[in-house]
């Protein structure tokens, strides 16, 4: 008789999970051509379709989508149980994947990430890098990395002692035809690269000086979603941009971009890994925790 296994179980919650089996396959390590056969298999078995399949997508069917909502806790407590064992072992190994934005992977992945591979070779890290703020748990990660202050309230948070902050900048051939801004709404009479958030809303640029706040809708002659592109922007003269401030420290130390209402921008939330209270964390779990600790002590001495 047949019994699916564990992977045949998780392939159907990662396909509901990412909507795609291309999307699931990357997500379990697996080839889309071994994760659609197994679907194939489990449905074939169960003698119900789990997931209605187009050409341009794939959505759970009613069957499914219960399956989904009753397998998955399950599976959970099964990889908790099998977390709990691993916690035994001594000498680091397996996977961590860690969900960060851009420039906070940036940040670490000399000082932290690549460190804690030198130390630890038995032990791969999937770094996965978006805009969006995910459930950690839900999506299967281990860690997270974003400012304090966006920190769940329910997870264990470690400051990296990295205080994020904003810098609004242009090259010095755009400053030698355009006066520079002395105040946040001086932005408005130039030209600005603007930003698309994740969920498709256009960021206005927050800016406070002494209790006083500000926040502009700028305008300007290109709207981008990926801080590299509207770097590019910037450096070729096409207008003024506001970045983290670590996204440019280098082009502003070159001279090549030129750093304008320094005075509007003070320093935002430290910069944290964050992830669940496991009572049972993994031997690699502990000992990246164990490094990011250190970083952050190091940092603020």
């Amino acid at each position: 008789m047949y019994r699916p296994g564990l992977s045949d179980l998780d392939a159907v919650v990662a396909i509901a999970r990412e909507g795609s089996f291309r999307g699931a396959a990357l997500a379990l390590g697996m080839s889309t051509t071994a994760l659609s056969s197994a679907v194939a298999k489990l449905e074939a078995n169960l003698g119900v379709r789990l997931f209605n399949r187009t050409t341009r997508s794939v959505s759970p069917t009613d069957a499914g989508r219960v399956f989904v909502e009753q397998v998955r806790p399950a599976l959970q407590d099964i990889h908790g149980a099998m977390d709990g064992v691993r916690s035994q072992q001594t000498t680091p190994s397996g996977t961590l994947r860690i969900n960060a934005f851009a420039a906070g992977a940036r940040e670490i992945i000399a000082p932290l990430v690549l460190e804690f591979l030198r130390r630890h070779a038995e032990v791969h890290v999937d770094l996965v890098t978006e805009g969006r703020l995910v459930d950690i748990v839900a999506e299967g990660f281990d860690l997270g990395l974003r400012r304090a202050d966006l920190v769940p309230a329910d997870m264990i948070a470690v400051p990296l002692g990295r205080l994020q902050r904003y810098a609004v900048v242009a090259s010095p051939g755009y400053f030698k035809q355009h006066q520079k801004p002395r105040t946040p709404a001086d932005l408005l009479g130039h030209r600005c690269i603007r930003t698309r958030l994740p969920n498709g809303a256009l960021f206005r640029w927050h800016f406070e000086k002494r209790g006083e706040a500000a926040q502009i809708d700028v305008n300007g002659p290109i709207t981008l979603d990926e801080a590299s592109l509207a770097r590019a922007a910037v450096l070729e003269g096409v207008g003024v941009g506001l970045f983290l401030e670590q996204d440019v420290r280098a082009d502003m130390a070159a001279g090549r971009l030129t750093r304008v209402l320094d005075d509007w921008t003070p320093p935002l939330a430290d910069l944290c890994l964050y992830y669940p209270g496991r009572r049972n964390p993994s031997a690699a779990l502990k000992a990246f925790i164990g490094l990011a600790r250190a970083l952050g002590r190091k940092t603020k001495s």
